[in-house]
């Protein structure tokens, strides 16, 4: 089974989709497919699907959700009778457990895994000094996003909570790579990117930082304090707090720097992991 949930839902056995078009069973199929290989509860599912308000139905109704998959199983596995043998095979690959349900991936594809693991292995290229490794794996880690964690799909309380997880570790990993990148020197490949990074994310403190670093280091010193202008006037306006002082020291090696010595850089741990 191949699951695709950094984006729409996307999941297919034997090469066929199996995701259905009503929004409740593609929710099922979301999280069951998020925990591949993992027993998903009853009530785990009846939260996701109804929050507090489960109708007296619930159970009976999610049993009806769970036939329209296997069904949708069956047909991937060639058989679209839900009683004869593929549909049997469906119920090993969507199993009834006591408690609840699992999702047999296989030993399929999963980009959520994948992304974790990536994200994982860069790191700890970062923490090793290997910053072309780093910079390599994370960029393939965010290659597998096609937009929004479960884009297609309504989130309850569970999903809702994955697709933040996964926002952040998104965040994360796009801060380490760009901290990669500018460690090997290439701050002007930096600069488009981080136009648009800083717009977007308003309020981000690390990537303003890369940003002031990427702009200074590419001969933009003012530039680069105007950034700092900017985001100190949104703080100051929204949050009533200023920059915090790993920033400030940034704005301050900035200022120091003359004319005479263009060519020294604030050293980089200014930048590193500003809050």
């Amino acid at each position: 089974m191949d699951i695709g949930l950094l984006g729409a839902l996307n999941v297919r056995e034997n090469g066929a989709s199996i995701a259905p078009t009503a929004p409740k069973p593609r929710q099922v199929l979301a999280l069951l497919a998020l925990r591949a290989d993992q027993l998903v509860s009853v009530p785990t599912l009846i939260e996701e699907l109804w929050a507090g308000t489960p109708p007296r139905s619930a159970r009976t109704t999610l049993q009806t959700y769970v036939l329209q998959l296997r069904e949708l199983i069956a047909t991937a596995l060639g058989g679209p009778d839900p009683e004869d043998a593929a549909a049997g095979s469906a119920k090993d690959v969507l199993v009834t457990l006591p408690g609840g349900y699992l999702l047999a991936a296989g030993g399929g594809s999963s980009d959520v895994r994948e992304f974790d693991r990536l994200r994982e292995q860069g790191g700890r290229a970062m923490d090793d000094g290997n910053f072309a490794d780093a910079s390599s794996t994370l960029r393939r880690a965010l290659d597998l996003w096609n937009g929004p964690p479960f884009a297609d799909v309504p989130t309850g309380d569970h999903l809702g909570m994955e697709a933040r997880r996964l926002e952040e570790s998104r965040l994360c990993a796009l801060d380490q790579r760009i901290e990669a990148d500018l460690r090997l020197g290439r701050h002007r490949e930096l600069l488009a990117e981080l136009t648009v990074l800083t717009s977007r994310y308003h309020s981000h403190e690390n990537l303003h930082a890369q940003f002031m670093l990427a702009l200074y280091r590419s001969g933009r010193r003012g530039e680069a304090l105007l950034v700092y202008q900017r985001l100190r006037t949104l703080l100051v306006r929204d949050q009533g707090m200023e920059p915090s002082a790993r920033l400030r020291r940034l704005q301050q090696s900035i200022l120091k720097a003359t004319a005479e010595n263009p060519g020294t850089p604030p050293h980089h741990d200014e930048l590193a992991r500003v809050p």
